[in-house]
């Protein structure tokens, strides 16, 4: 039996969702890097913080590399780093489609390739967990957001992919798929609009999102996955 301490890549994890993942899998024993374009160093010796943009290239090798130099293992990586810009579809500019592109797709392949590869190097396998959108699924009239499913879509439709090719190997892929979460991006809804979007008529919570994610971090026969932790939308209005 592996008794080695775990660890876990968590992006994003400057604030909301990323640092309430960090904490929660410091919270499983596990120790931690987290990243983000901007983070500022630890207290706690478990923790390390490696500031990088995602999107650039090589930034999934210098992430991995130094929690491998670190820690010597990598057992979980969360794809939390996203971005999300609202407008009409044909009021996107260049510039708007190289930010979401680079964090949403470029992010993951770069932070998911080296990350798949050092789990390789071991056995023991590992998990990737990707943070994704409700709206790929089910558009709605009220969110202009296009780039989004596009981004999104596509770490969707590689978690199955990638939940295949590694079936065998010990490696689960899975997805979250959010509605609206209260967070620095939407910290009130003083009108409601933000809770109307959902079914249940509220936003979600950040610990509503860690919940789904350490389930499915001990789920060990899930993969494949994508779990909408989006208060019904996915089922419907």
């Amino acid at each position: 039996m592996d008794t080695a301490q775990k660890v876990a890549i968590v992006t994003g994890a400057s604030r909301g969702i990323g640092a309430a993942l960090v904490a929660a899998y410091r919270g499983l024993g596990y120790a931690v890097t987290a990243t983000a374009r901007s983070i500022g160093t630890s207290s706690d010796p478990e923790v390390l913080a490696v500031p990088s943009n995602v999107a650039e290239p090589g930034a999934g090798a210098r992430v991995v590399g130094a929690t491998m130099d670190r820690f010597g293992r990598i057992d979980t990586l969360v794809n939390n780093a996203g971005l999300f810009v609202s407008k009409a579809f044909t009021e996107y500019t260049d510039a708007d489609y190289e930010s979401v592109v680079g964090v949403n797709v470029r992010g993951f392949f770069e932070v998911s390739r080296s990350a798949i590869a050092a789990m390789l190097s071991r056995d023991g396998g590992g998990h990737v967990v990707n943070i994704s959108t409700s709206l790929v699924d089910n558009a709605d009239a009220r969110v202009t957001g296009a780039l989004a499913s596009l981004t999104k879509g596509g770490l969707n439709a590689v978690t199955k992919s990638l939940a295949i090719e590694y079936a065998t190997l010990g490696i689960r892929v899975n997805t979250i798929a959010l509605g609206v979460i209260r967070s620095s991006m939407h910290p009130t809804d003083t009108d409601g609009a933000m809770a109307a979007l959902h079914p249940v008529r509220r936003m979600g919570e950040v610990d509503d999102v860690v919940r789904a994610v350490l389930y499915l971090e001990q789920a060990p026969f899930v993969t494949g996955e994508i779990s909408h932790v989006d208060g019904g939308q996915s089922a419907g209005h």
